[in-house]
């Protein structure tokens, strides 16, 4: 679906014009297009192809969709793929934008996600000095937008794992914190995976070789890349304490089966000591000690009585018990 279809030109919108009408917009000196799609078809990736005379390999990337975090070079046009992460149901659903970036034009698919990149165009129509420098400046915003949108769910999970290290101590709570330190494990590895590879690319985009249409703004790529280092070392970080804190959580619960064993075990004892008189005192032979007395039973349920209160009491001192 077509959003936008926008002429620039010296930093200023020109007008909205007609899908067909692009390849002519492009032969204008000093003028690039933007255009913005939203889960587009075979059929319109194919038009696009022919207006702008996008490469081959990176169309077919933009139709099979489910690609890395990547930015790939095809003479003077970038292909970007970025990944648009977004919370529904308390689970990060993972969504992608494929950004065609040229001389004289960019174009912007977004799939499988419900947030707009409306701002970002108002963004740049308010600085039209910024936006002189053509589309590898839209290119930027574009991924500082994203990046940006990967703030609150890092404070998020910092929030969730300081909320959980406060139970950690909860008696009866290890295996129900188990099961959320994992969930928040798999959050902070859908993160990690469209980080880790997006700031290896940005990182091309601001040193060494720079690709021409990057060029004018290759320091604002700079600052792109430090926030997804910044970002990234806050993954490594939340990682790390959800590491421990499971940890932590496996040796409670350990201890806490440990604690019941020994209970069972005391009891146990307990009831073996009365049992092994009772099986004695229980044969049937003619000749028993105090079999023949008068107070020989309630001697005999005393002496249980005695055995069994006495390890109990020992395995209370030692706080089996």
């Amino acid at each position: 679906m077509l959003i936008n279809c926008t002429a620039y030109q010296h930093g200023r919108k020109l007008a909205d014009i007609p899908v067909a009408d692009i390849s002519d917009t492009l032969q204008q000196p000093d003028t690039f297009v933007w255009v913005a799609l939203k889960d587009a078809t075979s059929e319109e990736l194919a038009v696009m192809k022919e207006e702008f005379g996008l490469h081959e390999l990176a169309i077919e990337d933009a139709n099979h969709g489910h690609q890395r975090p990547k930015v790939e070079e095809y003479d003077d046009e970038l292909f970007a793929v970025l990944h648009l992460i977004e919370e529904k149901d308390g689970k990060l659903e993972v969504g992608e934008v494929h950004v065609f970036v040229g001389i004289n034009y960019i174009l912007s698919v977004r799939n499988n996600n419900t947030r707009d990149f409306l701002g970002v165009r108002a963004r740049c129509e308010r600085e039209p000095k910024m936006l002189a420098k053509g589309a590898g400046y839209v290119f930027y915003a574009l991924m500082d937008a994203v990046v940006d949108r990967y703030f609150p769910l890092i404070e998020k999970l910092e929030s969730e794992v300081e909320a959980l290290e406060e139970r950690i101590f909860t008696k009866g709570a290890g295996s129900a914190n188990i099961r959320r330190l994992y969930r928040l494990k798999r959050k902070v590895t859908v993160l990690k995976h469209a980080v880790l590879p997006l700031m290896e690319a940005a990182g091309k985009l601001h040193s060494g070789r720079v690709p021409e249409v990057c060029a004018k703004s290759r320091h604002y790529f700079r600052d792109v890349y430090d926030h997804l280092a910044r970002i990234n070392a806050s993954l490594d970080s939340i990682r790390e304490t959800i590491g421990t804190a499971i940890q932590v959580n496996i040796s409670l619960v350990t201890i806490d089966q440990t604690e019941v064993s020994k209970r069972l075990a005391a009891w146990a004892g307990i009831f073996a000591v009365a049992t092994a008189f009772a099986g004695i005192w229980g044969m049937n032979f003619a000749h028993m000690p105090e079999l023949a007395w008068k107070y020989g039973y309630p001697f005999g349920l005393a002496v249980i009585a005695g055995a069994s209160t006495f390890l109990w009491w020992r395995f209370r001192k030692a706080k089996w018990l």
